[in-house]
């Protein structure tokens, strides 16, 4: 009898930053503890996401390179991951003093790349809605699929191809004017002031030497050969941020949970996934768009976030207290995907920033409002998600980690 083949991952069960690259760093350690070599497969999203690994004296926010990459873990990005050159190259410059080797990474060739005109599209249509905005990062990772949507693709294999310049000329001369028509901000201050410089043929030529650097550096390899690996799915975003469950139009464009590692798992026979579903002790919201309970300052939170400061596009990172109903009801519509996918599902929860509560906590469980200290958080999640806890942490750090599970890294490793 085959031997049921098993990925792991790592899924945000609310609007992002619930401590993805800490479970994910976690995770590839304890993997690599037990003699295997972890794949981390991006899922989904591109470089608007960042998740932060602190470990070891080391400390960096990955937008392109999975976060097992202290670890030794290898990077291969998705068909659903949109791949943005010129930050990838950035972020190699940046991990080049942390790591004893250039990371070892790989793409699926259906990946879709976002332009220089992608983000000054993004980036002038956000600043245009004023006080209706949506809470983009402003890299450019909606207005990619926008175009992808509308008939105007640029892929990984396309990087490659000898026309590639012609291709974009016609992204920039074609889609892009178009698009900022259709926006109605042609003649927006914003998009007057830099058009001559976004149209040039100095930048095009820029990106060309960026896309062509890119292909040369990250291997091609098809989604489907996922199945030799030992898997780490690294969702990006949150359950609660996806386009098919969260609340328009203060989404991202992509699946962020199950869906994606479904198709995926699929395609290369992979026959199980247990995904370990992440939040803080509380809740936390970049941008536009609902936050229940939301607080300026919760009076038990002292909350230590250097990745998350202000800017301009997504503002200060709101706060409330962790509202477990919602957080088990979005778990609960993810797992539905599963459902007749022939593809079995075994969940449990991870909680982070337990150290950050001072006193005890608030949290809403079973419509009450609950005062309960820090160590109880993970129990009352527990209760009203109905699966098992598989990780809390107290600090940043790996070592920081705990679990019941004997099988997680020491923490002083």
């Amino acid at each position: 009898m085959t031997k049921e083949i098993t990925a792991h991952a790592v899924i945000g069960a609310n609007f992002g930053d619930e401590g993805k690259g800490l479970a994910t760093d976690a995770l590839a350690a304890r993997l690599m503890l037990e003699g295997l070599d972890p794949l981390v497969v991006r899922s989904n999203g591109g470089a608007q996401a960042g998740h932060t690994v602190q470990t070891q004296g080391h400390r960096h926010v990955f937008h392109h390179v999975g976060s097992g990459a202290f670890t030794g873990a290898r990077t291969h990005l998705s068909q659903f991951f949109v791949a943005h050159p010129m930050l990838l190259l950035r972020e190699l410059e940046e991990l080049r003093p942390l790591l004893p080797g250039a990371p070892d990474i790989s793409i699926d060739p259906r990946a879709q790349v976002t332009t220089p005109w992608d983000v000054f599209l993004n980036q002038a249509a956000e600043a245009a809605r004023g006080a209706g905005r949506h809470g983009s990062c402003g890299v450019g990772f909606g207005e990619t699929l926008e175009r992808v949507a509308k008939g105007t693709p640029l892929t990984i294999k396309d990087l490659a191809a000898p026309d590639l310049a012609d291709r974009l000329i016609g992204i920039r001369d074609g889609w892009a004017a178009a698009r900022l028509d259709s926006l109605g901000i042609s003649d927006h201050p914003g998009v007057t002031a830099n058009r001559d410089a976004l149209w040039s043929d100095g930048l095009l030529g820029r990106f060309v030497q960026d896309a062509r650097l890119f292909a040369s550096l990250v291997q091609s390899r098809a989604d489907a050969e996922l199945g030799a690996e030992t898997v780490l799915f690294e969702g990006a975003q949150g359950l609660m941020l996806d386009m098919d469950l969260g609340v328009m139009p203060h989404l991202t464009r992509s699946n962020t949970g199950l869906r994606n590692m479904i198709a995926m798992a699929r395609e290369a026979g992979i026959g199980e996934i247990r995904p370990l579903y992440m939040t803080r002790a509380y809740m936390t919201r970049h941008g536009a768009g609902p936050l229940l309970h939301e607080s300026d300052k919760p009076p038990f939170l002292e909350v230590s976030d250097p990745t998350n400061r202000p800017n301009d596009w997504q503002g200060t990172l709101r706060l409330a207290p962790l509202d477990m109903d919602e957080t088990a009801a979005f778990i609960r519509r993810d797992l539905a995907v599963a459902e007749g996918s022939g593809v079995r599902v075994i969940p449990g929860i991870g909680v982070s920033c337990l150290d950050q509560i001072q006193g005890e906590a608030r949290v809403w469980a079973q419509e009450e409002v609950w005062s309960i200290p820090a160590d109880r958080v993970p129990v009352l999640l527990s209760d009203v998600t109905g699966f098992p806890i598989l990780l809390r942490s107290e600090g940043p750090d790996r070592s920081d980690v705990r679990s019941p599970d004997p099988g997680w890294p020491d923490p002083s490793l």
